[in-house]
């Protein structure tokens, strides 16, 4: 399952993320979205979780939790419309 992960701080590391949704489960991916000129992150990221009842498990305790000083959005990734 794709989760989706936004309003991080700038401090954030995809260890950090990692760390945090591992207590949920197994992470077998994450990535934090960088502007491709400064390389600094765009504030939110993508996890994904191959048990289901995990991802939403960690969905619903994440979302809303802080993290650096940010409070967290999280939830269920929507694939990207290729909008032409």
């Amino acid at each position: 399952m794709n989760i989706y992960v936004g309003n991080l701080s700038r401090d954030v590391t995809e260890e950090d993320l990692r760390q945090a949704f591992q207590s949920f489960g197994q992470v077998t991916s994450v990535s934090i979205i960088k502007d491709k000129f400064s390389g600094e992150s765009r504030g939110f990221g993508f996890l994904e979780m191959p048990n289901k009842a995990e991802a939403q498990k960690a969905i619903m305790d994440l979302n809303g939790k802080e993290l650096k000083g940010r409070t967290l959005t999280v939830n269920e990734a929507r694939p990207r419309r290729e909008e032409r």
